[in-house]
């Protein structure tokens, strides 16, 4: 299957301290799919759209291994909850909270974020 490419001016922002912070464009994120991001700090940030369109922001560092893997990783939702399962150890973190499903004394940082 093909995806027709998407047009639209619309960015993909995340809210760093008290200003919006621009990533990248809205059609450089394809659904069900990952894309990490360097922020002006240095850390990374992965970046996703689910297939109903909503965006989600988490710390690209995999907590358990270091590395920064976690926008390379499978998305999938448990008991309607979205996660993205880290591609080298396979835990769970929730999209939403940052949460890790499978250990629960572990969470990655969350962003808010929109497109605009």
């Amino acid at each position: 299957m093909t995806l027709a490419p998407e047009t639209t001016d619309l960015k993909v922002q995340l809210q760093l301290a008290e200003e919006w912070f621009t990533v990248c464009d809205l059609n450089q994120l394809l659904p069900g799919r990952g894309v990490a991001a360097l922020l002006p700090d240095g850390s990374q940030v992965a970046l996703f759209r689910d297939r109903s369109g909503t965006l989600y922001a988490i710390d690209n560092r995999d907590p358990f291994s270091g590395a920064g893997v976690l926008s390379r990783g499978l998305i999938g939702s448990h008991q309607g909850r979205p996660f993205v399962a880290s591609p080298l150890l396979k835990q769970r973190f929730d999209l939403a909270s940052g949460q890790c499903l499978d250990d629960e004394s572990v969470r990655v940082t969350t962003y808010t974020i929109r497109a605009a």
